[in-house]
């Protein structure tokens, strides 16, 4: 037997049970069907799809992508084609995968991720919630949910109480401390917490004198925030006791492995998607290679095994 094909990839997520650690990342994969072509989204881990809204979203107006060094910025604005459009037009499609589809959803109050809950509870084919929570909150004066404790477990448990999925929620890294954060959520019952999303920032055209973004400010992502990403899952690993997916400028599978190490259970690649469309078939062949030559049998042996002493 090859030694590689005997290596154990399968991790646990809550109730969810994936064949590898290799998800990809919500916004980056589309709804996973534009990438089919391309890759056999059947050895995937999970999918994560588009955010999803209660109502069909165009985004924000264009330019709404800018190249950095080692990385991007993106104001998108979570365009999308709503909840009902998703289970009608692309859910159908998805369901004949063999991998985990996991829901991005995000609203602009507390009530709205509720009924986005319950808009996809007993939906056949979804497999969990994933939670954005970094979107501006309405109710808080335009403060994004995740970034105050107290709107995080609320937010949470609103979804809870609608769903009958598992609950994943995804932290924004525009915080001063994530534990707090990762903390309120666990309390609030989630059953994973996903980190990070993006990191605010800008660019400006020095000839013009303007923001090269038409909404001035974007989401940085890329190679360029990988070591925030890692220190912020490494802190969030230790502060609480339900499984962390670590992603932030996973580029090979030797980034996810620090991912790993460092207490994520698994993984998710964004960005770097756009420069290598098959980079979620790599890592996951990285992975497997690297085990196989360690000698390791089993992915699980790698996962929070970081030497401080």
């Amino acid at each position: 037997m090859d030694d590689k094909a005997a290596v154990d990839l399968s991790v646990t997520i809550g109730p969810l049970e994936l064949k590898n650690p290799v998800i990809a990342a919500s916004g980056t994969f589309g709804y996973g069907l534009e990438y089919q072509s391309i890759v056999d989204l059947n050895l995937l881990g999970a999918i994560v799809v588009k955010g999803t809204s209660l109502a069909p979203k165009d985004g924000n107006p264009p330019p709404r992508i800018v190249e950095t060094l080692s990385g991007m910025l993106n104001a998108i604005g979570l365009a999308n084609i709503g909840v009902q459009a998703f289970i009608e037009e692309k859910l159908p499609l998805l369901r004949d995968l063999d991998t985990k589809i996991i829901v991005n959803i995000y609203g602009q109050r507390v009530e709205e991720y509720g009924e986005l809950a319950a808009a996809l509870k007993g939906v056949d084919g979804v497999d969990a919630l994933e939670v954005n929570i970094s979107c501006p909150n309405v109710d808080c004066g335009g403060m994004a949910f995740g970034t105050d404790p107290r709107i995080s477990r609320e937010v949470t448990r609103k979804v809870l109480e609608k769903t009958d999925k598992p609950v994943i929620v995804k932290l924004t890294p525009n915080v001063t401390d994530i534990r707090p954060i990762a903390m309120a959520v666990e309390e609030a019952g989630a059953h994973a917490i996903s980190l990070i999303n993006t990191l605010r920032g800008m660019a400006i055209d020095i000839e013009t004198r303007r923001p090269v973004l038409a909404n001035i400010t974007g989401g940085l992502s890329g190679p360029a925030i990988k070591p925030v990403a890692l220190h912020m899952v490494y802190q969030a690993a230790k502060a609480v006791n339900i499984p962390v997916i670590g992603g932030g400028g996973i580029a090979d599978h030797r980034d996810a492995l620090e991912f790993l190490i460092a207490g994520a259970r698994a993984i998710e690649v964004g960005t770097t998607n756009f420069a290598n469309p098959r980079a979620t078939i790599d890592i996951m062949e990285g992975l497997r290679g690297f085990c196989s030559a360690q000698g390791i049998s089993s992915i699980k042996e790698i996962i929070g095994s970081l030497k401080t002493g």
